[in-house]
């Protein structure tokens, strides 16, 4: 039996944020303070292509900091591509984690499906 399921993501999982950097070919994000234009936020920053200020999630609320002057200081396509890729590579980690395997496939639309095979059964 399949199922389709709709993930609102929070980003929590400094192992899949650290997967989705590598995946997009990105620098390895770095965890501590990081100053945005607003002010000072501690989490794990990451850094998009163009993007004046990094992007910084917060492992602890899952909520990301950002400052891109509604798009003058970096493209938003450039955090949703990386939230994206953060919620393939969490879904991936815990589907291997509990000892399932991932096929995926890329959609014509830029949608990802992930098909999971749960050990021991039919997905």
């Amino acid at each position: 039996m399949s199922h389709v399921v709709t993930i609102t993501t929070e980003v929590r999982d400094p192992a899949a944020i650290a997967a989705a950097c590598r995946r997009l070919n990105q620098p390895e994000p770095v965890s501590g303070k990081t100053t945005l234009f607003s002010g000072d936020v501690t989490g794990v920053a990451v850094r998009l292509p163009d993007w004046l200020y990094p992007v910084v999630c917060d492992p602890m609320s899952g909520h990301v900091h950002f400052d891109n002057y509604k798009g003058r200081w970096g493209d938003q396509k450039h955090l949703d591509l990386f939230l994206q890729m953060y919620a393939v590579e969490k879904a991936r980690l815990e589907a291997r984690r509990g000892g399932n395997t991932v096929t995926e496939q890329q959609l014509a639309d830029g949608s990802i499906k992930l098909t999971i095979q749960v050990a021991g059964g039919a997905a």
